[in-house]
């Protein structure tokens, strides 16, 4: 049983607005920037993916994992996630056209994205993931049709795989944009497309968990702990393999002699990305989340869903700084131009670049996420994607018994 939110409350109506004023502050943004050129942000001719891309792909990443809770419950057939899957393709459709939007707005002529639908370089990873995002859109269109169409339930499975595998190939053409640039020390690595599924899994599920809170909450659904203790442990799993990925990445760099430098610049001796890698991402991202997600709690435990919220609000935000350390740090480690060999020059060849995000930067980055938010926020109230009840008796007695266990 499903049906809309109201949306007629104060907080309703207050959210909408403040969404709507974030993203009206990335358009100003987007526009100044176009207006006076890239110059009036911090990238320059070193670092030419800044903040707007960080949060870009965070988006994106996340946009494929937030459909994973919907493939568990209908693609290998777990009851319990099965009503929470209409959310979670409202979720990965709202986060990968934030995403997008941020990308299309960041390109400081947005009319060229014209030649980049008409003019195709099948040579390029950036022109295949042109058709992975548009298909990703029209799969899970299809898939939240066969979910919410009584008569259509019977293909939801096989829409299901489909887009189970089609988000499994966005994320590796997303993480293979980092692997196939071997110009970059810090990215040439196939390590990179299975980083970026593993990430897109953890990033993904916190989003999703963070926004199922929010909406029960805010419509006044009843969300047991069942559900909550699930999707937490499920999450920890996730976190826990994309600190297993990020060993092997590095591990992976340090083996190979010519990436010593510029894994001893992340690693030791990179500033605020060696502060970002180690506190935020590794800490705060990753260990943190794992204590609180794996400490057993008590039975009649009734701060679950504060747990869970906290770890997923950290995930997120370590999640943040392993993109920017990906995206800004691996830019501003210098080029290698001619190995085995002292270059000098004037153009900065041989020198760490310096990059500090603007506030147009982050404005046009936040926007994203605040489409994302507006998408789902009046997705809830006009179509019925969320359950009219979560609660623990509303459950298979099947999955009642295996956590009483």
């Amino acid at each position: 049983m499903y049906s809309e939110i109201e949306g007629r409350s104060t907080q309703f109506r207050a959210l909408a607005v403040v969404l709507g004023l974030v993203i009206l502050s990335g358009l100003t943004a987007a526009m100044y920037m176009e207006h006076h050129g890239h110059y009036v942000t911090g990238m320059s001719n070193q670092i030419v993916w800044g903040t707007p891309h960080v949060f870009a792909i965070f988006l994106i990443v996340a946009a494929s994992g937030a459909l994973n809770v919907a493939s568990i419950g209908t693609v290998f057939g777990k009851s319990m996630y099965k009503p929470l899957g209409r959310l979670s393709g409202l979720l990965a459709l709202a986060l990968l056209i934030g995403g997008l939007a941020v990308l299309v707005l960041d390109l400081g002529r947005p009319d060229r994205l014209i030649v980049a639908m008409t003019t195709y370089n099948f040579k390029s990873i950036f022109a295949w993931n042109i058709y992975l995002y548009v298909g990703f859109i029209a799969v899970v269109v299809v898939y939240l049709w066969m979910q919410m169409e009584r008569r259509m339930n019977r293909y939801a499975k096989a829409a299901g795989m489909v887009a189970f595998l089609w988000r499994l190939i966005l994320t590796t053409g997303t993480g293979s944009i980092f692997g196939f640039l071997v110009a970059r020390e810090a990215y040439d690595s196939a390590i990179m497309a299975p980083l970026f599924i593993a990430m897109s899994f953890s990033f993904g599920l916190a989003a999703y968990i963070l926004v199922l809170l929010a909406a029960c909450r805010g419509s006044g659904r009843e969300l047991g702990d069942i559900v909550v203790q699930r999707l937490g442990r499920l999450l920890g799993v996730f976190a826990a393999v994309v600190l297993y990925f990020t060993v092997v990445q590095h591990l992976t760099n340090l083996y190979a002699a010519e990436h010593i430098g510029v894994e001893r610049f992340i690693l030791l001796d990179g500033g605020v990305y060696t502060m970002l890698f180690w506190g935020v991402q590794v800490v705060i991202g990753g260990l943190l989340p794992l204590a609180l997600l794996f400490r057993t709690p008590p039975p009649d435990s009734t701060n679950t869903s504060r747990r869970v919220a906290l770890a997923s609000s950290l995930i997120i935000v370590g999640g943040f700084a392993q993109i920017y350390v990906i995206v800004i740090g691996g830019q501003a480690w210098p080029l290698n131009l001619f190995p085995g060999m002292e270059v000098s020059s004037s153009f900065y060849d041989g020198v760490v670049a310096s990059y500090a995000p603007s506030l147009p930067e982050i404005g046009l980055g936040v926007s994203g996420i605040a489409i994302a938010g507006v998408i789902v926020l009046f997705g809830l109230k006009l179509l019925r994607f969320l359950p009219a009840t979560l609660a623990n008796s509303s459950l298979d007695p099947q999955v009642i018994h295996e956590s009483s266990h």
